[in-house]
């Protein structure tokens, strides 16, 4: 799809003086007119790519991938994988511990893995009177390369090894994304013990599930999760036997029950580098497991699903071919939790090429976020990232929060920001960088992720196409958009950089190829026009070995005639003359009102999350009802701005519990859901507001912040009842 066709509808609102605004605009003129050719220099020698393969421009209108049966349903390879799906990015390394391996081997001596010290920390006040542990001050990154990264990998399997782990016997990590995550993994992947993983946020029953399912007896842990979550359940698991703890301190384990040992990890590394401990690893093949992938549970009971280590390298192969000039002067800030896919497999990406990863956390990240103390440098800032990888609800929240600045703005600094922003829509469109836009206008924004940010890409559920522009625009970095799960080890497709078009997901990645099957209930057919749309199936080398021990859910996955895997993914997709796969529907998503019109809650909560008034919210509607409800997390500073401008009085709790709150709320987000051009059956009806944030500690989202619809359901259930029963 045209991308100016995008970029012309999609402009920032002027509401500005006529005669101010000619002004502005003349000035814009003559700047393009003086920096053009400079601009146009500076475009292509920073990006030399761009002078052999023609424009930006040109290359977004490129086909991206084709049917090779030439049937409107696929399947769909890209452009580049017609004749042969890919499967490794090296010739003979087609197992992880084999990947590490080629990459200590080529970068010894390069950083691999960063952590920043904790110089200090104080418990601060907040307004609400709530104590919250902010870090006073944090230090610089301290870096291991990759040559002592594989002899602390290799150390720990042999300790491991020693304390009785047997090949092919399960292991867990229950902890959040840290340095000592993917040392513990990389062990595990030399030593052929397949990882167990689970979301550190998890409650007590999805945690003694999957390790009771997974049969564990050993569980590498921090201090902090044995101590609140862990240690709770022990006695649920039978057959646990050991506990690794990453931190080095306390180094005495007291009061576990009888026959399980706490040890630390340092200990465990040092028992395993003892010369007469020697213990040969048992080379894992392409074939086994490598990690049995816990699903966050946002639809019911956490699945493991089996992936093996061919898998994650067809994986690893597919999404590096999407990242441009990817090499070891890269950097890439590690955040989100290592247990989810999209995480694990851009920091494998990373290893595979020789990049540095610095750890940090999304309470660390910027200058403003929680866990820093102002004035101090958040973990963006000190690190400096080139490639980053975010989930919407995180770009979501940058765009609310700077959008909530420009409001604040004086006339001068609104209307050069809006000129600007308008001024290098039209120019992306075109293909060509505003480098003295950048540097004058955006540098305070992008500054917010260090600045140097050349990749970003979004994955986990859909992006909105206001912050998809934003980021394009503001943050001075194209976003790729990537579509994938679990299943198909998080590869699917990614959009293509120089591609600005919104909604879209791109174009099949060159280790799968995607097909589309007619979902009759929902109204979608591969023989629609002007698009085929139907369920969206996966197949190629990275989707994975199936569910484990859940032979019920592995109906979803098949083989075809010549052998390949392929996945039935429940989401709904549409093919674009170029090859593109957008996402336009979820069958788990999807309802049937009374009357017997079909309404897609995803659609409808993407919309209006981008109502400044929203913070988040989850769309509800009951088969037996005629309408639509909704449950709505107010923005604090806009809903007590509203409540000031109509005079209504109250503590957080109290406006969220007012009926007059409710009925202005509903008011903007219907009007709002209007300009949209969401049809009436589709707009909630009615809404409750929630004074409470939805984070994964309260088990209303995932780690990825995915609703957990069915959570939603029960803890919001008197609410609905309300809302449906007319009291």
């Amino acid at each position: 799809m045209n991308n100016e066709l995008f970029f012309t509808k999609m402009k920032l609102k002027e509401d500005l003086n006529p005669m101010l605004l000619l002004l502005f605009h003349l000035m814009v003129w003559i700047y393009t007119f003086l920096t053009f050719m400079p601009s146009y220099i500076l475009s292509w020698v920073s990006r030399p790519d761009v002078g052999c393969c023609g424009s930006e421009e040109e290359r977004a209108k490129k086909m991206k991938a084709h049917s090779v049966l030439g049937c409107p349903e696929g399947p769909y390879r890209a452009v580049s994988a017609t004749k042969r799906l890919a499967t490794s990015l090296h010739p003979g390394v087609d197992t992880l511990d084999k990947m590490f391996e080629d990459a200590a081997m080529r970068f010894p001596h390069r950083d691999c893995l960063g952590t920043r010290e904790v110089i200090s920390e104080e418990d601060e006040q907040q307004s609400n009177g709530k104590v919250f542990k902010k870090v006073k001050i944090l230090g610089e990154y301290c870096w291991l390369s990759y040559a002592e990264i594989l002899t602390a990998a290799s150390q720990l399997g042999s300790g491991l090894a020693l304390l009785g782990q047997q090949p092919k016997n399960n292991v867990a990590i229950f902890c959040e994304t840290r340095a000592e995550w993917i040392i513990a993994a990389q062990a595990c992947f030399m030593y052929n013990f397949p990882l167990v993983t689970l979301y550190s946020t998890l409650g007590g029953p999805a945690i003694a599930h999957g390790l009771n399912e997974t049969q564990v007896t050993l569980v590498i842990t921090s201090r902090e999760l044995l101590e609140t979550r862990l240690k709770a359940i022990l006695i649920e698991v039978p057959r646990l036997q050991h506990i690794i703890v990453v931190d080095n301190t306390p180094t005495s384990w007291p009061g576990y029950p009888r026959g399980i040992s706490v040890h630390n990890m340092a200990a465990v590394q040092k028992l395993g580098a003892r010369p007469e401990n020697g213990n040969p690893s048992t080379p894992a093949l392409p074939s086994d497991i490598a990690v049995i992938m816990y699903t966050s549970g946002s639809t019911g009971i956490p699945k493991g699903v089996m992936i093996s280590h061919s898998n994650i390298i067809a994986c690893i192969t597919g999404m590096a071919e999407r990242i441009p000039n990817l090499c070891e002067e890269d950097t890439y800030i590690g955040y989100l939790p290592l247990a989810h896919v999209l995480e694990l497999s851009a920091e494998l990406v990373c290893f595979s090429h020789g990049c540095r990863i610095g750890y940090s956390s999304p309470q660390t990240l910027a200058d403003q976020s929680t866990k820093i103390k102002k004035g101090s440098k958040g973990d963006a800032s000190a690190l400096q990232p080139t490639l980053m990888a975010a989930v919407p609800e995180i770009m979501d929240r940058i765009y609310k929060n700077v959008m909530t600045k420009v409001e604040e703005m004086n006339c001068v600094q609104r209307t050069l920001f809006i000129l600007a922003y308008n001024y290098k829509l039209e120019q992306l469109a075109k293909g060509y960088s505003t480098p003295l836009c950048d540097k004058l206008v955006f540098r305070k924004i992008r500054s917010l992720l260090g600045g140097r940010t050349r990749v970003l890409l979004s994955g986990g559920a859909p992006l909105s196409a206001t912050t998809q522009r934003f980021m394009n625009v503001c943050l001075c970095c194209p976003v790729g958009q990537g579509y994938g799960l679990t299943e198909t080890c998080g590869a699917g497709t990614i959009s293509e950089l120089w591609d600005y078009s919104t909604g879209r997901v791109g174009g099949p990645l060159v280790c799968c190829e995607i097909k589309l099957k007619d979902w009759v209930e929902g109204g979608y057919r591969r023989t629609d026009k002007p698009h085929p749309r139907g369920e969206i199936l996966i197949g190629g080398p990275n989707v994975t070995m199936g569910y484990y021990k859940n032979e019920v859910k592995n109906q979803d996955f098949f083989v075809d005639e010549n052998g390949q895997r392929w996945f039935c993914t429940g989401d709904i997709g549409e093919f674009q003359e170029d090859g593109c796969l957008k996402i336009i529907d979820r069958k788990k998503d999807l309802v049937k009102l009374q009357a017997g019109e079909y309404v897609s809650l995803g659609k409808v909560e993407a919309v209006l999350k981008n109502c400044p008034l929203v913070e988040n919210i989850c769309a509800y509607a009951n088969s037996d009802e005629t309408y639509v409800i909704g449950f709505v997390v107010p923005n604090q500073k806009q809903l007590l701005a509203l409540a000031d401008q109509y005079g209504i009085r109250g503590t957080w709790e109290e406006l969220c519990e007012s009926k007059a709150m409710e009925e202005l709320v509903l008011k903007i987000i219907t009007e709002a859901a209007l300009a949209a051009q969401l049809e009436r059956f589709e707009i909630p009806l009615k809404i409750c507001l929630s004074p409470d944030p939805w984070t994964p500690e309260t088990g209303l989202v995932t780690d990825a912040f995915k609703l957990k619809r069915k959570e939603l359901k029960t803890h919001y259930q008197d609410d609905i009842e309300r809302m449906y029963g007319g009291k």
